[in-house]
């Protein structure tokens, strides 16, 4: 009887050790230590929701395009080198590779509508503006807003439903221009509706904080660059990051060679030529213009890199607010900017305006000093006329095509400029 219980513990305790060996065998840590000629396992990028901005949802701009993150079709320049760590969070901006077939590799920019400290004073001010507290649910406090609750009652955008908003795009808004925002807005499945019964809660709640933050986004959307518009194209957003077409500031032109100078500074006045007569009779204008406002594709073409700044009237509708309905403020108003700042009356908005801003702050830097004289001469004195605000509205065309026709001789057709190569070599309006 004792040589047979003996017997037994004798097994019992071989069959722990098989079960302690085969277990120290599955443990990764344990393995890699004791098996240093493992195959070396290729590190995978690591997203934090907090860098994306997921954890904010659905206070955030959407989701689009998130799977192209986690399925690393979307790559930072930094993850090319060895350590594939994410960049800094607190940056604005970041250039970024994109594929749609894991092969081919196209440059982007993926960037926040406002920094990160920003956003992070705006989460604070919901809470403790809605809630009393320091922290809270962001999509909680904001559904129980007043403009909330009638965004989710709506059946169709109205201009009650954005008013007080800082945007300058909804500074002065028609009915046409709102039910253009729903038809096209891009994070939800395409519709076609002016209606917005295709948006859930969600939908509604993401929309209302792109527009309340930054319209850059929403701008991308409803006219795009396929259809002749001058934006980058927009391709989706993940959490609190935009992914758009990648261009170059105009700044890193500023030293440019003078044909190249020329050329670009021919391209702006046509920008601001089409913002101000196009098909659909919107009038485009800016509040602020910077070296960063316009921007310039691989090809050499001239586009409006951020339009967050940009206002729009509807000439063929005019404003459905007057100023006075303007001055309704709530937490969605000062998201972004002082509460106290005080709205640009849509009567004040002149067709001069735009052109007198870059005649200001951007001709100057990209051609002074550029050419010999006495066309140098002739450039600068236009600059300054067209600075000091042009004598009346009705000059501004004139003396947009008067500076044209100095510009035009300026430009050469070579392949640097294969926006338009070769056909500048065949036809006379080049």
């Amino acid at each position: 009887m004792g040589r047979w219980i003996c017997c037994l513990c004798s097994r019992v305790a071989d069959s722990l050790m098989l079960l302690l060996v085969l277990a120290l065998s599955c443990n990764p840590s344990t393995a890699a230590t004791a098996s240093p000629s493992a195959p070396h396992i290729k590190p995978s990028y690591s997203f934090g929701r907090t860098f994306l901005g997921l954890d904010k949802c659905n206070a955030c701009i959407g989701t689009s395009i998130c799977k192209k993150f986690f399925k690393e079709e979307i790559r930072f320049d930094t993850w090319l080198s060895s350590r594939l760590k994410l960049p800094p969070s607190y940056l604005l901006s970041y250039s970024g590779n994109y594929t749609d077939d894991a092969k081919s590799w196209r440059l982007v920019d993926i960037t926040r509508l406002t920094s990160k400290y920003q956003h992070d004073r705006a989460d604070k001010r919901i809470c403790t503006s809605l809630l009393k507290t320091k922290t809270c649910s962001l999509e909680r406090a904001l559904r129980r807003t007043h403009r909330f609750q009638k965004w989710l009652r709506a059946k169709r955008l109205t201009p009650d439903l954005v008013q007080g908003l800082s945007s300058p795009m909804l500074r002065c808004p028609s009915q046409r221009l709102l039910d253009r925002i729903v038809r096209r807005y891009a994070e939800v499945p395409d519709a076609g509706s002016i209606y917005m019964d295709h948006l859930t809660d969600r939908d509604k709640l993401r929309l209302l904080y792109t527009l309340s933050v930054n319209s850059h986004p929403i701008l991308l959307q409803i006219f795009p660059d396929v259809e002749g518009w001058p934006f980058p194209r927009y391709l989706g957003s993940c959490g609190r990051l935009v992914v758009s077409a990648s261009t170059r500031p105009l700044r890193d032109f500023y030293g440019a060679a003078p044909e190249v100078a020329a050329d670009l500074a021919l391209q702006l006045l046509a920008v601001l030529r089409s913002m101000g007569t196009n098909d659909l009779n919107y009038f485009f204008y800016f509040t602020h213009v910077d070296a960063g406002t316009f921007g310039v594709f691989s090809n050499g073409h001239l586009f409006i890199r951020d339009a967050s700044m940009l206002g729009i009237i509807d000439k063929e509708e005019g404003s459905q607010l007057i100023d006075g309905q303007q001055e309704y403020k709530d937490i969605f108003s000062c998201l972004t900017v002082d509460c106290q700042s005080a709205f640009v009356s849509c009567n004040s908005i002149r067709e001069k305006h735009s052109l007198v801003m870059v005649c200001q702050e951007l001709l100057p830097k990209l051609l002074k000093g550029k050419f010999l004289q006495p066309v140098q001469e002739k450039i600068d004195s236009f600059l300054q006329h067209c600075a000091d605000g042009l004598a009346d509205d009705q000059g501004v065309n004139e003396a947009v095509a008067e500076l044209a026709e100095i510009l035009k001789p300026l430009r050469s057709c070579d392949s640097r400029f294969a926006y338009r190569y070769p056909d500048c070599k065949y036809s006379d309006k080049y």
